[in-house]
């Protein structure tokens, strides 16, 4: 019997396969073209990017951030991938950097291009980048100052470090006021590092210097007609239920009547189901329900002769963090008010921002928890200086957990590209060469 010595193709139809120098170069390609895109928005002296949206709706984005402008771009090379990726981690983990990671990796890969193309092995580069590394660590941290038992001194730190996160962002020019912001937001949180305490809500009108931080929760919904504006010592139920059942809805069913007045029997079976559901609410005790979903007239004006008030359609990520500062739990069954956790504040409140009515809720149970106001003149300044602020706040938080310092403004990197340096010096061998890259692409950051 003949052995067929044919190649068998095991990829799907359609499939490309590259091997060896063209996957190596495809690589470095694809990632070195992801550092030079976002290379131009790094530091104080980087520019925005403008983003467009395809499609209907096609939105502008105006930014310098490198996990915004990585997450908008659509990608096909694998490299590039990892790189994306890679920057929406450091964006989840630490809030800041993104654009400094992408930059550092993408001159870490061009470098290792130049060494290969010196017939240098690939595990030999990467031996010498694992001692390069752990040599940066080092000496990061001898140079780390650690101000976390001395008061004064590490809200100085605090200060700094956030006016470095701004100093690349559009919020440079109200540098000052918004790090005051920030700062004053992260230590209310008194250690926790929880950020959705910070409620962050934007409004258009007036300019960025108005912007101010609010001592509570601000909401941005309206108070139901002919119920109280004001609340005090309130006790609030926060539910996600329907209160649309005033119409008739007999799903799936159909219904034959001969008169009309058999319709309005309907109607008014329908009324008094949701007049019991009503009263069911009113059984908790309370003087406050926020509802994540619609209230109809007729509950509302339930509520208002009961002298309770009534806010609806909160959207979810609105009554989560409601939830989370009063104290209280969502409910969606009302039968047992004793299971039912209230959430509580001191006062609510209608305040005006600009020409918008909001809900006010100050004295919060969790008394970290504050609200920034953010006014400008486009909804894109508006946009960019929340993605600015956000940066701040995460590093901040972060500075919170772990009050170590280091210099920034490219300080930290030229002293760990110096300490590889000196090992590079005393390592034989091309592992040394591969160390040199490694100073040299901390050096380009």
């Amino acid at each position: 019997a003949s052995i067929s010595l044919a190649p068998v193709n095991i990829f799907k139809a359609g499939a490309d396969e590259e091997k060896a120098e063209t996957a190596r170069l495809s690589s470095f390609v694809g990632a070195i073209a992801i550092g030079d895109l976002v290379k131009s928005t790094l530091g104080p002296k980087g520019m925005d990017k403008i983003l467009l949206s395809t499609g209907r709706d096609s939105t502008v984005t105006v930014t310098n951030d490198g996990a915004t402008i990585l997450k908008a771009i659509g990608v096909d090379n694998p490299a590039a991938k990892v790189l994306v990726d890679m920057s929406k981690v450091q964006d989840d983990e630490v809030g800041d950097g993104t654009t400094s990671v992408t930059v550092l990796a993408a001159e870490l890969l061009r470098e290792a291009e130049l060494l290969i193309s010196k017939k240098i092995h690939p595990q030999t580069i990467i031996a010498g980048w694992r001692a390069a590394t752990k040599a940066s660590r080092e000496a990061l941290l001898k140079a780390a100052v650690d101000h976390g038992d001395d008061e004064v001194k590490f809200r100085e730190d605090l200060m700094n470090i956030a006016g470095t996160t701004l100093s690349s962002k559009l919020l440079t020019h109200h540098k000052d006021h918004f790090v005051k912001l920030a700062v004053e937001a992260v230590l209310r949180l008194k250690g926790s590092g929880n950020l959705e305490a910070i409620h962050i809500i934007k409004k258009l009108g007036g300019s960025l210097a108005d912007s101010y931080l609010d001592e509570g929760f601000l909401l941005d919904k309206k108070i139901g007609v002919n119920q109280p504006k004001r609340i005090e010592n309130a006790k609030i139920l926060i539910a996600n239920t329907g209160m649309d059942t005033d119409k008739i809805k007999i799903f799936g069913s159909r219904v034959r009547v001969d008169s009309t007045a058999k319709v309005a029997e309907i109607e008014q079976a329908e009324k008094e189901k949701m007049k019991e559901k009503v009263e069911r609410i009113l059984k908790h005790g309370i003087n406050c329900f926020i509802n994540r979903q619609l209230i109809y007239n007729y509950p509302e004006q339930l509520f208002g002769a009961a002298g309770v008030m009534a806010i609806e359609h909160a959207d979810f990520a609105g009554v989560e963090r409601l939830a989370l500062v009063t104290g209280g739990e969502i409910a969606s069954t009302f039968d047992h008010p004793e299971l039912v956790k209230l959430g509580s504040c001191k006062l609510i409140e209608e305040v005006m921002i600009g020409e918008d009515k909001l809900i006010h809720f100050s004295g919060v149970a969790m008394g970290e928890a504050c609200t920034i106001v953010l006014r400008g003149a486009t909804q894109q300044i508006l946009d960019e200086a929340e993605r600015s602020l956000h940066d701040a706040l995460c590093v901040l938080a972060q500075t919170v957990k772990d009050t170590r310092t280091v210099y920034g403004g490219g300080c930290s990197e030229m002293l760990m590209a110096n300490a590889v340096a000196e090992l590079a010096v005393r390592t034989p061998g091309k592992e040394s060469v591969a160390m040199e890259s490694f100073a040299k692409a901390l050096r380009m950051v």
